[in-house]
């Protein structure tokens, strides 16, 4: 073990790998209710070259590497089941390129989403990335690997997995590959025409390599943002509602969402509408295509549009959304989960009442909601259960209710999203054999000694 943690302090530096216990105990966990698994050894690179050293050395001593973005994705994706190295990319977080007139950028993995948009801002303020709900801390490299999705992922069309122009990958070989334009050419400007890749390194938790760089979509950054908050008792009408929206393609971002918390939200239905403009002819224009868009509901008095104070539009219109963040913390515990599923639109309506029945037969607090993708082609629909870390009880609660949970996703038709190992396992017992088949065989032919993330999307014995 010595010689290993020589090797590695070599390749890093003595101030980048650490064995100690009071470290190893930081990166054995994540803010959910997965298990604790400690790693031998926890190294922060500084560069791709670094990253090819590691796996290199990892791959002959057959040592499992986990790689770690901002450790919070919750599912326990980057708890280490079988110890080894983690591998936390957060020093490699340099903002390789900014292409205004082809509107990509270029970064390091380890880039957090916050670095990036504050950079924009600064430099390219006619530019923005898409933005998920997520503390500013969270990864580029991180979100990209686990299909997430941010602020445009309905008005630009998809997961954040498709805003991909192009990757940097280490192999378990200690091999270095680039995907996409990139690969041929010295710009990231497409994945196309040339044989995808890349997706053999999305929603895979980093059992097929480790993501070094990423080309990523840019796009244009209005001068005028203004929020609406659409209302309704009704959750039934809510796919029909949100189609009508959706259809006008006048909105930049729109979200469900249920909360009994404030008490005055209890029992309500609510669509945050977000709208982007360059001039206040253009914002008008919109808001009011949107508001006859769902005329109906409101000269029925079945439903309607509630009146926002100036300082809650303010809070609103950020990307990303705060008021997650604040409920993550509800139990004064510091501890959040949830499942994410991605479904049809039509399925909220059956995946509402199924969070209801949920969070009463275990008497837990909720938050429920869900972001259109796509452009209504799918919604990725979340459950979220804080908890109080300090209360086994709790834990074990809500553990039971995730679980639950993940088997009432798929039931009504929805994929569980960067599910821990118990819900991988249900969805690969429901996964056509062939198509997990090929999984395995792709990720022998990448990693014949299996030292990527062991024990994610493998069939337990």
């Amino acid at each position: 073990m010595d010689t290993i943690y020589k090797k590695i302090a070599d390749i890093v530096g003595s101030n980048y790998v650490s064995n100690a216990a009071e470290e190893l105990y930081i990166y054995s966990r994540d803010q959910g209710v997965q298990p604790a698994r400690l790693p031998d050894y926890v190294v922060m690179p500084n560069s791709t070259e670094e990253v090819q050293k590691i796996v290199a050395l990892a791959n002959k001593e057959k040592i499992p590497i986990v790689p770690m973005g901002g450790a919070l994705v919750l599912s326990g994706l980057t708890i280490p089941q079988r110890g080894g190295i983690v591998l936390d990319m957060k020093r490699m977080n340099r903002i390789l390129e900014v292409n205004e007139k082809s509107h990509y950028a270029v970064v390091e993995a380890g880039t957090s989403q916050g670095m990036l948009q504050a950079y924009l801002k600064k430099h390219h303020p006619k530019l923005k990335h898409s933005v998920p709900d997520a503390p500013p801390v969270a990864t580029i490299g991180g979100n990209i690997a686990i299909h997430g999705s941010g602020h445009l992922s309905q008005s630009e069309g998809g997961f954040h997995t498709e805003m991909v122009t192009g990757l940097e990958v280490v192999l378990a070989s200690g091999e270095a590959v680039k995907l996409g334009s990139c690969s041929t050419v010295p710009k990231w400007f497409s994945r196309a025409p040339i044989p995808d890749l890349a997706g053999l390194f999305m929603g895979w938790n980093g059992t097929t390599g480790v993501i070094t760089k990423i080309g990523l979509k840019l796009f244009p950054s209005p001068k005028l943002k203004d929020v609406m908050m659409f209302m309704t008792e009704d959750v039934d009408s809510i796919t029909d509602i949100l189609f009508r929206i959706i259809d006008t393609e006048m909105a930049e971002d729109i979200a469900f969402f249920v909360s009994p918390k404030p008490a005055y939200f209890e029992g309500y239905q609510l669509i945050m509408i977000s709208v982007v403009a360059n001039s206040e002819k253009e914002m008008k224009l919109r808001l009011e295509l949107i508001r006859e868009s769902v005329r109906e509901y409101i000269d029925s008095k079945e439903a309607g549009f509630l009146p926002l104070p100036p300082y809650m539009k303010v809070k609103l219109v950020g990307a990303p959304q705060k008021n997650l963040s604040e409920f993550a913390d509800v139990m004064k515990g510091g501890g959040f989960e949830y499942v994410g599923a991605i479904m049809p639109v039509e399925s909220i309506p059956e995946a509402y009442r199924a969070g209801l029945e949920i969070t009463s037969k275990h008497d837990i607090t909720y938050s429920m909601g869900a972001r259109i993708v796509g452009r209504g082609s799918c919604v990725m629909f979340y459950y979220a259960y804080p908890f109080n870390r300090a209360d086994s009880k709790n834990i074990e609660t809500v553990a039971k209710a995730l679980e639950e949970t993940n088997e009432k996703a798929l039931e009504i038709g929805g994929i569980p999203w960067k599910t821990e190992i118990s819900g991988q396992q249900l969805i690969l017992e429901r996964m056509e054999p062939g198509t997990y088949k090929m999984m395995t065989e792709i990720r022998k032919l990448l990693d014949p000694n299996g030292i990527m993330n062991p024990g994610n999307w493998e069939v337990q014995s």
